[in-house]
């Protein structure tokens, strides 16, 4: 039954691998403010794009993410005024 060991093994890396980013996007959460995020990004321009290309990839919808809902509270709060 080598199929079948494979195929476990195939979905326990996955998990594996989703339950790192999660961990990796959570970290990344932390840098919030202007200051943490030019420090992150300069130590970011240290390495190649493909280097950081996961982590760019979440910084990027976790800035998509942050001015969405400051424009959705904003668009809120304008429109019960």
């Amino acid at each position: 039954m080598p199929f079948i060991r494979e195929i476990r093994r195939t979905i326990s890396n996955r998990v594996a691998e989703r339950r790192a980013h999660r961990q990796l996007s959570a970290e990344l959460a932390a840098f919030r403010t202007g200051a943490e995020r030019t420090e992150l990004d300069l130590v970011l321009g240290r390495h190649t794009a493909e280097e950081t290309r996961e982590i760019e990839a979440i910084l990027n919808r976790q800035d998509a993410e942050r001015r969405y809902h400051r424009a959705f509270s904003s668009y809120s709060l304008s429109d019960q005024q």
